[in-house]
């Protein structure tokens, strides 16, 4: 009698450690999910000032393959010390003229 009730207890909190750790999925499977869009753009920044277009140093074209379902055109600008990172949208003419200023093959302005 005894070992049936150690039995039901041992069954019981297995139980709980399953119902524990289906719990913890639950609650981290949104942010890995979020996770996938790390580096994407979501959506376009309105065209920056004339002083930080001309502090670009940097860009990469975004693609709509993978997990990222905007093109667009991530520039990197200098500023003040730091690196300020802003998403454009690679069909409007500001993006097109800031593109064609430099050296594109390196990516770098």
């Amino acid at each position: 009698m005894l070992e049936t009730a150690k039995v039901k207890s041992q069954t019981a909190t297995m139980k709980l450690y399953v119902l524990c750790f289906l719990l913890f999925l639950t609650c981290m499977y949104p942010s890995l999910a979020q996770g996938s869009y790390e580096n994407c753009c979501l959506k376009y920044n309105k065209e920056p000032h004339r002083y930080i277009k001309s502090r670009v140093v940097s860009f990469r074209i975004q693609e709509t393959d993978g997990g990222c379902n905007l093109p667009a055109v991530i520039f990197t600008a200098s500023l003040k010390k730091s690196l300020q990172t802003f998403c454009a949208d690679p069909q409007m003419p500001w993006v097109i003229k800031l593109l064609t200023r430099g050296n594109r093959k390196s990516n770098k302005l």
